[in-house]
């Protein structure tokens, strides 16, 4: 497979997680493949209610710690749906929410450098 579709093939995956573990998916993902890190932006995230939530500095404290707390229960299953699609060891995955214009961000980081095994 070609860069570019296993970037969309790990954008389904986040997706399809997404959905199952934090309850909706968003409405734009993007994916792109660095060396040996990995970074999924998605967009539209939040919920209508989370929206409104956002428009307090308690509320904006509320979503990022139940966001949080949710991605770190779930984050060994995710890691386990980008394996199957990269077959490359993950070190480590993070994220962070931006409740302002509402983005997530994924960075996966591997044990080797993927970019350079897909070119060979």
């Amino acid at each position: 497979m070609t860069k570019g579709q296993i970037e969309a093939k790990i954008s389904e995956a986040v997706s399809k997680f997404e959905i199952e573990y934090m309850g909706r998916g968003p409405k734009q993902i993007k994916t792109i493949i660095t060396e040996d890190i990995i970074v999924v932006r998605l967009i539209g995230f939040l919920s209508p209610t989370e929206k409104k939530l956002a428009q307090t500095k308690e509320g904006i404290e509320l979503i990022k710690k139940v966001r949080a707390t949710l991605f770190e229960n779930a984050k060994d299953d995710l890691a386990n749906l980008i394996k199957q699609v990269i077959d490359v060891d993950i070190a480590g995955i993070y994220s962070d929410v931006n409740t302002v214009n509402g983005e997530k961000v994924i960075v996966i980081t591997l044990n080797e450098n993927l970019e350079k095994k897909l070119s060979q």
